[in-house]
């Protein structure tokens, strides 16, 4: 296994609504998970996981601009193209 790979996770071309379910799907699902692992930080050591907090403001901010560019194209009957590769690098 090379120490660098590039994993496809989606590729293709969507209706906005396909686009919807699919893209919120992942946000909301990582937001879940950083509050989830938040919340076990504030229980197990009195703080809340200061990482997942500006995670999940950035998160938050993604989900809004996804929602704006999906409306957009479903307004004007276009079809969105989306391409996502996970970079995933062994480190020591």
């Amino acid at each position: 296994m090379k120490k660098n790979e590039n994993i496809a996770l989606i590729s293709g071309d969507f209706k906005p609504e396909e686009a919807k379910e699919l893209l919120l799907t992942l946000i909301n699902h990582k937001i879940n998970y950083h509050e989830r692992k938040s919340f076990s930080s504030e229980i197990r050591l009195g703080d809340k996981d200061k990482h997942s907090g500006v995670r999940i403001e950035q998160l938050r901010a993604s989900k809004n601009q996804i929602n704006a560019l999906i409306e957009e194209a479903a307004k004007k009957g276009l079809t969105l193209k989306i391409d996502s590769v996970i970079s995933i690098e062994l480190i020591e």
